[in-house]
């Protein structure tokens, strides 16, 4: 068989469903393949860039490894940035670049690039293939490294004549995943230490996405508050009595207050690289004269800006299991706990602005609906002030912080999770970059709702320099254009709110029933200075 279609015939044992990508020559062979496989569906997008981000979606909510793949040079030079957003949030994801004739290479072939070095920075493993015989073992090898340890995306480039040899293989079985066992004797000394506390806090990210009953059951015994950064919005439910809310970028005032005020109290950090945005641009009073205990998978998150007392290293469902039952063993949980006092939540009034608008829309959508959020100004508004509603309710990657990511999250989150009501929230400026992705999910009939903040202007870019600068250039805003228009000049339901009154059940009922996607138009210009937290102090102060 062709080299490429052993490769598809591994990816098919492996659960592959979809890969996301744009076909052309240097990967047609592996395109043509896929005719004879209806096991796998190619995602044919419009833009490589948004195919990774629906392959990092699909990873992320299928459980599973997803593929992306683009030609040689300009394709695979467009699926980097998702590589580094995959790396960023630890999902494996396999990148497939064409290559151009391995006795072409230095000869000034049409898009050449030599794919290895640009991937190997935002990848766990790259590599260039030379021979048709190794590239199924190079592929398997990469997936090997992708799932295990601290999963991540990998890279492999192939040339189109390594594809197109005729190879002599067997597949090899699906790698195993084994999760790191953390140290007992390590665990039973956290127990210990946080059995004699009176107080602390439980500080979770995103680390903890498929932990969350455990998180739970340890709040619940430690009768500790739950602070969460922004990546870790939309897993512990708003009614909780625990959950204080979120700390770090756009965080809310009562649970900085928390942190910034509780000296003394213990600290238990659970899946949380504690980078900038987790931690209002590393506040030092996380760690200030307290005891710290860190659990996480990846071990170079240990002392990177703060000291810990107890770094605790490994898989985090099997740290909290063991821990759980430590702490149980120990008479947890104490008498006489008393739930934590919280603030009343925002209720959305009548103004046209962005919070009531994001207010409004929810109580108009499913309660089980997932938001994937862009980035913009609209995405302080939806961690300051929408609800979590459901388990995983919100997609949010402040970190790499990718404009136009959310919508190609919304797209993969679809693929990956069918039943699950999917509401992508992005902006005029993210829409221009990836928004004729919605036409992808019209092509393959998938029930999204595309709402877009439409302020004609780069609405974060303007805030921060009229913060920092106290003025912004005219260049940051544009003609407003009508995205409504646009989309139904694609032949997709939309429906434009100019003021409050028209964002109705009525109107969102007959998108949401449309058969397909279909997009909310908000055309609002907030000049509200958006609800960063302690991001608009340090802007205030840095430009004087």
């Amino acid at each position: 068989m062709k080299a490429a279609r052993a490769v598809l015939e591994y990816l098919k044992g492996l659960g592959v469903r979809h890969i996301f990508g744009i076909p052309a020559g240097s990967v047609n062979v592996l395109f043509d393949q896929l005719v004879e496989m209806p096991e796998i569906t190619p995602v044919v997008t419009k833009h490589e860039g948004a195919a990774s981000y629906m392959a990092a979606a699909y990873a992320k909510y299928s459980g599973q490894l997803s593929v992306a793949i683009g030609c040689s040079g300009p394709g695979g030079t467009n699926l980097v940035t998702g590589a580094a957003n995959a790396m960023r949030e630890h999902l494996p994801v396999l990148f497939l670049t064409g290559a151009v004739p391995v006795n072409t290479v230095g000869l000034n072939a049409s898009q050449e690039l030599d794919a290895e070095p640009v991937y190997r920075s935002v990848t766990k493993y790259s590599v260039t293939v030379r021979e048709s015989k190794d590239l199924l073992a190079e592929v398997a090898k990469a997936v090997e490294i992708a799932i295990s340890g601290v999963p991540g995306p990998v890279h492999v480039a192939m040339p189109i004549d390594v594809q197109q040899g005729e190879v002599q293989v067997t597949i090899p079985e699906p790698p195993k995943r084994t999760p790191i066992v953390p140290e007992l004797d390590t665990i039973k000394k956290v127990a210990e230490e946080l059995a004699k506390r009176e107080s602390g806090y439980i500080f979770i990210g995103q680390g903890v996405r498929s932990s969350v009953d455990q998180v739970l059951e340890l709040a619940e015994l430690l009768n500790w508050p739950i602070v969460t950064t922004p990546q870790a919005k939309g897993f512990i439910p708003e009614e909780h009595p625990l959950l204080s809310g979120v700390f770090g970028f756009a965080g809310h005032e009562g649970t900085s207050a928390l942190i910034n005020d509780g000296d003394g109290q213990a600290l238990l950090i659970l899946g949380s690289s504690l980078g900038e945005t987790a931690t209002n641009n590393w506040n030092m009073n996380l760690t200030k004269n307290r005891f710290c205990v860190q659990m996480d998978f990846d071990k170079t998150v240990f002392g990177r800006k703060y000291e810990i007392d107890i770094p605790v290293l490994g898989d985090i469902n099997l740290s909290l299991m063991f821990l759980l039952e430590e702490l149980k063993a120990l008479g947890l949980p104490k008498e006489g706990a008393k739930a934590l006092e919280k603030p009343q939540s925002y209720v959305a009034t009548e103004e046209y602005n962005t919070q009531n608008v994001l207010k409004n829309l929810q109580k108009h959508l499913p309660a089980d609906t997932r938001y994937t959020v862009d980035i913009g100004e609209f995405m302080s508004y939806v961690i300051h002030y929408m609800n979590v509603l459901d388990y995983n309710t919100f997609d949010i990657n402040v970190h790499f912080g990718a404009m136009g990511s959310g919508i190609g999250s919304a797209i993969g989150s679809k693929f990956a999770d069918p039943d699950r009501p999917v509401v992508c929230i992005t902006g005029d400026g993210c829409f221009f970059m990836h928004g004729m992705e919605i036409l992808t999910a019209k092509e393959y009939n998938l029930p999204i709702l595309f709402v877009i903040m439409n302020n004609a202007r780069l609405g974060m870019v303007y805030h921060g320099h009229e913060l920092q600068y106290k003025r912004s250039h005219a260049s940051f805003g544009q003609k407003e254009i009508s995205i409504a228009a646009m989309a139904e000049a694609m032949g997709i339901p939309s429906y434009r709110v100019q003021e409050m009154g028209d964002l109705n059940k009525e109107a969102l009922s007959g998108l949401l029933n449309a058969g397909g996607p279909a997009l909310l138009e908000i055309a609002l210009v907030d000049n509200n200075t958006p609800p960063m937290g302690d991001r608009v102090k340090f802007l205030s102060s840095f430009g004087k």
